[in-house]
């Protein structure tokens, strides 16, 4: 499944393991469970086969998130054989970082295995499905939470899922505020793109693009 503006879903794909071969040629491989994130269920099983199979028969790495809400269901999926687990709208309590949760996540798992989703719609952090809106931007909370985690998914909600090219200018902003590596995502097109996020030092998540063979 892959959202439009984190709103509109499309491409609802049955076959999960068919795009895993598809797709077995890249280095991550990047899983948000819906389901989960709306409250829905988790699917473990659909996870650890992800795990299992990317490793083994392509030497992938998995990266998972969606309504990861406790350090329990983290230190689960970690588990599972999943390399990196997306915190999104639990990273956040009233607005500002829930540096509380994020201390007990420390104590449970290694630094570089946390990625810290800084989705923002507008300029301004999106949380809770991308359905509530924060006060803050991401680059203004990066440096708080730099202690507690080995990253940044910062998705472009704005052009998620609409292949209009990506937001280079927002991008070298985020670059400008953190040392730590970005996982870039929203929009993201044409290999160009792809490369000019690489000199960045991101890495690009790359969805609707490479579903409908559209990455130019």
């Amino acid at each position: 499944m892959q959202l439009v503006h984190g709103r509109r879903r499309e491409l609802a794909v049955a076959d999960v393991m068919g795009l895993l071969n598809r797709f077995g040629r890249h280095e991550w491989l990047h899983v948000i469970d819906l389901d989960a994130a709306t409250g829905k269920g988790v699917n473990r099983a659909l996870v650890r086969e992800l795990c299992v199979r990317a490793k083994r028969e392509h030497g992938m790495k998995v990266r998972v998130g969606g309504g990861i809400r406790t350090v329990r269901r983290a230190a689960q999926l970690a588990g599972l054989g999943v390399a990196q687990i997306i915190i999104g709208s639990a990273a956040f309590k009233n607005g500002k970082p829930n540096l509380a949760f994020l201390r007990r996540m420390r104590k449970r798992l290694r630094r570089k295995k946390i990625l810290i989703a800084l989705d923002a719609a507008n300029g301004k952090i999106v949380v809770h499905g991308w359905r509530t809106s924060l006060r803050v931007s991401p680059r203004e909370v990066m440096r708080q939470f730099e202690p507690y985690c080995g990253g940044f998914l910062c998705t472009d909600v704005d052009r998620e899922g609409t292949m209009r090219g990506v937001n280079l200018e927002w991008f070298r902003e985020l670059r400008a505020a953190t040392k730590l590596p970005i996982v870039a995502a929203g929009g993201i097109s044409s290999h160009r793109e792809i490369r000019v996020l690489e000199k960045l030092g991101m890495d690009a998540a790359v969805g609707m693009a490479l579903y409908k063979n559209r990455v130019r």
